[in-house]
């Protein structure tokens, strides 16, 4: 998948260039990779919040620095950490006939077996590091887990192939596992036997 960016290039001296960017909905980002010097550019900061939103933050993104279409992803990104608003962006320019790595979320499809009658599910892992060309990188890996029963687990290495990417996680890697849902009992018999932390006072 490919979707086309505009950026711009900008200055990087004095530094509250940056803040001033930010001021008018631009975000600063940078360019560089495969046959790409690293470049500052800018990207108004709506247009690249829906481009992930409706294509995924493993899309390739096409965008012209320069004069030169160049093919990128988007590598880093720094988040504000009282709005969430993206702050700063590194976009790796990449070479769309070699294969590169991101991380690919995890998504559970299905209802198990061993949860319909009384087991519980849990999650273990929610990312999976994949290796495709660009034009290949999934955003996220479905797990079915349909036929999960109590007492059954699912790793990277039961995954089935998948002809676009290969899964480059270790396959030891437990991805979920249904497990009998514990007692009433059994919980307080735990609670009860938690050691006694010394220094601690009991509430």
């Amino acid at each position: 998948m490919s979707v086309s960016l505009e950026v711009k290039e900008r200055a990087v001296r004095p530094r509250s260039l940056r803040n001033q960017l930010r001021h008018t909905g631009q975000v600063p980002a940078v360019v560089y990779g495969f046959e790409m010097e690293s470049t500052p550019v800018s990207v108004d900061e709506k247009e690249l919040t829906k481009v992930l939103r409706d294509n995924g933050v493993n899309a390739v993104i096409t965008m012209n620095v320069g004069g030169k279409k160049i093919n990128t992803l988007m590598y880093k990104a720094q988040l504000d950490t009282f709005t969430s608003k993206i702050k700063h962006v590194e976009f790796l320019a990449v070479n769309m006939k070699e294969a590169t790595e991101v991380e690919a979320e995890i998504v559970l499809v299905g209802e198990s077996e061993g949860v319909k009658v009384g087991g519980e599910l849990t999650q273990n892992l929610y990312n999976v590091l994949v290796s495709a060309t660009p034009d290949k990188l999934p955003e996220r890996v479905e797990v079915d887990i349909t036929k999960l029963a109590i007492g059954d687990a699912i790793t990277v290495a039961d995954l089935p192939k998948n002809k676009d990417y290969d899964i480059i996680t270790d396959g030891e890697e437990q991805i979920v596992a249904v497990t009998e849902a514990k007692s009433a009992t059994e919980e307080s018999t735990e609670e009860a036997t938690e050691p006694t932390v010394i220094g601690e006072k009991p509430e």
